[in-house]
């Protein structure tokens, strides 16, 4: 759905651990790369130590059972090969935890906002997060955003430099003007797990977006590598060559055409950072009031005057980029079972339709 890519700010922690902050370059949502929360370089007179020991007893306010459920879902390093619980760790040995989300540096304040819960019990959350939301503290957001509404509904707060995060931790993101549905994990398990099913792209995502122009096809695929646009650090752009950013892929099918803007459904085979809004601008089409991409302007329809208040209208009634997160679907972590959730367009977007279906029904001959 929409984690964004990180510079790594390296701190010393003392006991040989070495943490390596993320620091967010942009919001947004799923996996980027795998992350180093902690390092262990083990010291030359350490005795060799079964691995989940070691670091049970060097990570402060890290239980061995976290340790284990993080080694058995892949992300313990021992010397960059996969450890298991019995590995044993050696002088010089490097132990590196990882993870597909970075790590925050900041306290987290419950705030008492309330949450659309669509579910939840003993290991998760599913909730449906409104547009203009921001999802995780930071970068001038560290108040109101749907991480403070977790900490007060869970009862925890936690400061800047806590080691377990148990707080319901976001295990991917959507941007802060896109609204719909996020998966919290409510306990280390269910955490680790859901972070692999995204980093493995196994999650279902579907999004409903409105896009400028008429898609000559009614169903395509958009795959090509995204990376920061080096022109303007705030946006990020498809690359043809291999070699620079992440492979990205999104399909499409159209929904429903109004000559001038055509509602389309997106589902989501990676998750990089904008990746819809990259994707559909990339291919001229980018999403309606999306005024990061061009898509806050008239890029299609007619010269005349009330066709410009139309648009200025519609722009008023949705104004932020026409995105909405409708559609998710995962493996429980606890159950196995398959849950899927489906999400019904905010208001903004259900009327923003409304008004394309009327000014097309009344104008035809313009289409």
């Amino acid at each position: 759905m929409e984690t964004g890519e990180f510079d790594l700010e390296e701190m010393h922690l003392g006991n040989g651990v070495i943490v390596e902050k993320g620091v967010e370059g942009a919001s947004e949502d799923d996996e980027q790369g795998m992350f180093e929360h902690f390092r262990l370089n083990v010291d030359a007179g350490q005795a060799p130590f079964r691995i989940d020991k070691y670091m049970a007893c060097h990570l402060e306010d890290t239980s061995r059972h976290r340790v284990q459920v993080a080694i058995k879902n892949g992300y313990v390093l021992l010397n960059d090969k996969l450890a298991k619980a019995n590995s044993i760790v050696r002088p010089g040995d490097v132990v590196r935890f990882v993870m597909p989300y970075q790590r925050r540096g900041f306290e987290v304040l419950p705030e008492d906002i309330p949450l659309d819960i669509v579910y939840e019990d003993d290991d998760l959350m599913v909730v449906n997060k409104p547009a203009g939301m921001v999802v995780h503290p930071g970068h001038g957001h560290f108040q109101g955003t749907l991480v403070n509404a977790l900490a007060h509904h869970l009862g925890i707060s936690q400061g800047p430099d806590a080691k377990d995060e148990r707080m319901g931790v976001l295990v991917h993101r959507i941007d802060m003007d896109t609204s719909g549905l996020l998966v919290v994990a409510k306990n280390d398990n269910a955490q680790l797990n859901l972070a692999k099913q995204f980093f493995d792209h196994s999650i279902e995502r579907r999004y409903v977006a409105v896009v400028w122009g008429n898609l000559k096809e009614e169903e395509g695929t958009i795959s090509g590598n995204i990376a920061r646009d080096p022109n303007d650090r705030l946006r990020f752009r498809v690359f043809e060559d291999p070699e620079i950013g992440k492979h990205a892929v999104t399909h499409y099918r159209v929904l429903e055409r109004f000559g001038f803007v055509t509602v389309v459904e997106c589902r989501l085979e990676t998750g990089r950072t904008h990746q819809i809004r990259v994707h559909m601008n990339h291919i001229g089409h980018p999403l309606f009031n999306d005024s990061r991409y061009g898509g806050s302007e008239i890029r299609k329809g007619t010269i005349y005057a009330k066709y410009k208040q139309f648009i200025q209208n519609c722009f008023e009634i949705c104004p932020r980029q026409a995105l909405h997160a409708k559609t998710l679907g995962f493996v429980h972590p606890v159950s196995g079972k398959f849950l899927q959730f489906d999400s019904e367009l905010p208001e903004d977007m259900t009327r923003l339709l409304e008004r394309w279906r009327k000014y097309v029904g009344n104008m035809p001959e313009e289409i």
